[in-house]
């Protein structure tokens, strides 16, 4: 008998009954199986992957290589597959958001920055100007049926947020949309994100100038404070997102373009990646907490809380990583 053959006929029961395991899971993972069955699991590939590489070693047969490789491979799809799912997945998830995250916001502040800027500026001249003539809302993107309506006294934005939850999602979805549409313009050279900026920013400036002027005083204002500081600060870090890829087009400084936007753009996904569940938190306060019929004193102090909460999240997340990490450097 030749050692191959002997080599097969030692192994081939492991490996056959290897193949027997691996076929009555299928698809599922291996919490299917009994706990008896999930250490032979393991001590058969163990065994399989070691025979995969003698026969690699010291054999010629291709068909026995590319029988027991296939057999590895699937045996360690399935193993790991099952412990990626739940474990390293959740340890990956964690490490964004309570590193990765508020490191990257960290990092670039200077975008978001000047995001916040130009929204401000723009909100500014814009409440100026509606304040001093109601038609120069028109010009900052305000629907004159929509003036109308202020003018005729009507709290439009209760009806707009009913609150339930039906409403509650388009708001998250709408939030969202407007989010990733300033981050996207970003490809326009920074060009169209500052556009973003600029136009969301005027439209809220005329908005609050008319109805402020119109004689409902702080209401828009009260009914929008508990979750305009989550909401506007994601829109101002989709803006710095945006920012980050016109920049990596036109200053990519010491790198190429495309290293710069290679760099640059994983920055901004994980900025937008961390602003939706922020924003799923805003859209909920904004559909169920805002339109609600309570004193604004607790909805003031919702805002204040949660711009606390957010900011002080952002700007100590991770430091402790961060000092480790400038020790290990030096």
């Amino acid at each position: 008998m030749q050692p191959s053959e002997r080599f097969i006929n030692e192994r081939k029961r492991a490996w056959q009954r290897l193949e027997v395991l691996l076929r009555s899971l299928g698809r599922s993972s291996i919490r299917g199986l009994r706990r008896e069955e999930v250490r032979e699991l393991g001590r058969i590939y163990r065994r399989t992957a070691a025979d995969l590489a003698i026969a690699r070693a010291e054999s010629r047969d291709p068909r026995l290589i590319n029988y027991l490789n296939n057999l590895v491979i699937r045996a360690h799809g399935l193993i790991y597959r099952s412990n990626i799912t739940l474990v390293a997945n959740v340890r990956l998830l964690l490490e964004f958001f309570t590193k990765s995250f508020p490191q990257t916001f960290r990092r670039t502040w200077r975008y978001t920055a000047i995001a916040f800027v130009t929204f401000a500026a723009f909100a500014l001249a814009a409440y100026i100007g509606s304040w001093r003539d109601p038609e120069f809302s028109e010009f900052a993107g305000v629907n004159p049926l929509f003036r109308y309506a202020i003018n005729a006294h009507i709290h439009w934005w209760e009806k707009v947020n009913d609150a339930n939850q039906v409403w509650s999602v388009g708001i998250m979805a709408n939030n969202i949309w407007v989010m990733f549409q300033a981050f996207a313009f970003g490809a326009f050279l920074g060009i169209g994100t500052l556009y973003s900026m600029a136009f969301n920013g005027a439209l809220i400036g005329a908005v609050l100038a008319l109805t402020h002027r119109a004689g409902f005083g702080f209401d828009l204002i009260t009914f929008m404070v508990g979750h305009s500081v989550i909401e506007l600060s994601c829109i101002f870090l989709a803006g710095g997102a945006g920012l980050l890829i016109g920049s990596a087009f036109l200053l990519p400084g010491d790198m190429s373009r495309g290293d710069a936007l290679r760099t640059r753009g994983l920055e901004a996904i994980r900025l937008i990646i961390g602003c939706v569940p922020l924003l799923i938190v805003a859209g909920t306060i904004e559909g169920f907490i805002s339109p609600a019929p309570m004193n604004p004193i607790i909805k003031f102090s919702i805002g204040i809380t949660t711009g606390i909460a957010l900011y002080s999240y952002l700007l100590l997340a991770g430091r402790g990583e961060e000092t480790r990490e400038r020790a290990t450097l030096k």
